[in-house]
């Protein structure tokens, strides 16, 4: 029975003593900033979501930065984009931003910038943390008020889109766009008619097919008529499309149609910067980057 107790005893300790080394080194590795795989403990961007800051950050950054990163940090010729989607990127927290910003990066093209205040630095920081995010993180300057007339007007947005119940809903609703997509991406939709995200890393991009749900449709019915508009279901006997001109859900027999034509493009006009002026298209750009839940909140309070 000794022998037992003693084997027992022995094995107690042994468990206690691995588990002290093992709270060491947890403790060790926590002090040294590693083992989780958490951004390095660092000071607190004083500027961080300021929108009047982050602007004034991208104000210095596209007068400064642009020749390596691009305008708006889309990537230039020397150094990489900062605010692509999907991107990973080595320096993450706003310590280790401002730290490249301020002293470079060795070994890189990255040269310090001893002239720039830290109030600034801290400012291009805010900036660049708020590309990360997306539009409603860092919103296009603009006035807001126009850009909003424009939508509504001059554009003819509303004719598709709805924005917090009112507007069409031929396409998608964009009461929350800036939540969710990026300014680039919002820009894109209105330019580029080869409409492209950037995949993981940044390295490769695809083009962004249009969405299923918003297929368009050119059909002909049996006297001749054609319908255009999108598909919002479909099975192999019946077809139901949302009509362009009258915004009305047609339910269609596919044995009775005398022809279907599935197109290519999208509904989405991409000429918004020659049907619009130059300041006319930063205000709508302005006004959409702006439509998110967190404003609608804000404003209710």
């Amino acid at each position: 029975m000794t022998g037992i107790r003693d084997w027992g005893l022995g094995i107690r300790t042994l468990l206690l003593v691995a588990a002290v080394s093992i709270c060491s080194a947890v403790s060790l590795s926590a002090q040294r900033g590693r083992g989780t795989g958490a951004a390095p403990a660092g000071p607190k961007n004083p500027f961080q979501g300021q929108p009047e800051a982050i602007q004034q950050g991208r104000e210095t950054f596209n007068a400064r930065c642009t020749v390596c990163h691009g305008f708006d940090g889309s990537a230039g010729e020397i150094g990489p984009a900062l605010g692509l989607e999907g991107r990973r990127f080595a320096l993450q927290s706003a310590s280790e931003i401002f730290g490249a910003i301020k002293n470079g990066i060795p070994t890189t093209g990255m040269p310090p910038t001893p002239d720039l205040s830290d109030d600034d630095a801290w400012r291009v920081t805010a900036y660049i943390q708020a590309l990360r995010g997306t539009a409603i993180d860092a919103p296009t300057a603009g006035n807001v008020a126009l850009g909003e007339a424009i939508f509504w007007g001059k554009a003819e947005c509303g004719t598709c889109h709805m924005i917090r119940g009112k507007g069409g809903i031929i396409g998608p609703e964009l009461s929350s766009i800036a939540d969710t997509r990026k300014t680039a991406s919002i820009v894109d939709a209105l330019t580029n008619s080869g409409y492209r995200v950037q995949g993981d890393g940044g390295a490769i991009p695809r083009k962004l097919e249009v969405p299923n749900n918003y297929q368009v449709v050119r059909v002909t019915l049996p006297d001749g008529k054609v319908i255009r508009g999108v598909v919002k279901n479909e099975n192999s006997v019946s077809l139901q499309v949302l009509g362009v001109d009258d915004s009305r859900l047609h339910l269609l027999d596919r044995a009775k149609l005398k022809d279907v034509v599935y197109e290519k493009t999208s509904l989405m006009p991409r000429d918004y910067k020659s049907r619009l002026t130059a300041q006319e298209f930063q205000d709508l750009v302005a006004f959409l980057t702006r439509q998110s839940r967190r404003e609608a909140r804000a404003v209710e309070k």
